[in-house]
């Protein structure tokens, strides 16, 4: 976590909200025993992937239809006990979309963070990494969100909420990554 606290320091912000998620994290993070632990406590790290569709010149993104929350959203959860966050992100990338995900060939991307509520009044400090996947037809496992699809840059940043949307941003800004 130390390595994260780091980079966050100096990374550039999107917009206002990375700005005050940054900050949130950095003031509160650090002071939690277990901070990737969902069960120590309302306040946790989780981990996101935006998944595009190759690294030199991506053209699309996977998102899925969030069942509980009704929102189009990136695959991401919680960080499981001895994974790091860039793992968590390729983990829940794969489980939600069912397609083969990796990092890039220069190894895990960090591209965003941002502090939402989640559920039962807890806060998630989202890490964002960049994956990358073959243009194939999502297979979610059985338990996922069957609604997984491919979006061009433009249809998922007119879909995305405020803390997707800056995500999708820098990834597309980027070249991806």
């Amino acid at each position: 976590m130390q390595q994260l606290i780091s980079v966050l320091h100096t990374h550039p912000a999107i917009d206002q909200r990375e700005r005050d998620s940054i900050q949130h994290f950095l003031d509160v993070v650090p002071t939690l025993l277990r901070p990737c632990d969902e069960d120590a406590g309302p306040l946790h790290v989780t981990a996101s992937a935006i998944v595009v569709d190759s690294f030199i010149n991506p053209t699309a993104t996977v998102l899925h239809l969030h069942k509980r929350l009704n929102l189009w959203l990136q695959p991401g959860g919680h960080i499981e006990v001895g994974e790091t966050p860039a793992d968590a992100a390729l983990r829940e990338a794969h489980e939600e979309t069912g397609l083969v995900v990796a990092h890039p060939i220069e190894g895990a991307r960090f591209i965003h963070i941002d502090v939402h509520p989640g559920p039962r009044g807890h806060t998630h400090f989202d890490l964002r990494y960049v994956v990358i996947a073959p243009y194939e037809t999502p297979k979610p496992g059985p338990e996922e969100s069957q609604v997984v699809e491919w979006f061009a840059w433009e249809q998922a940043l007119a879909i995305a909420d405020d803390g997707l949307r800056g995500a999708l941003l820098v990834c597309q800004a980027s070249g991806g990554g």
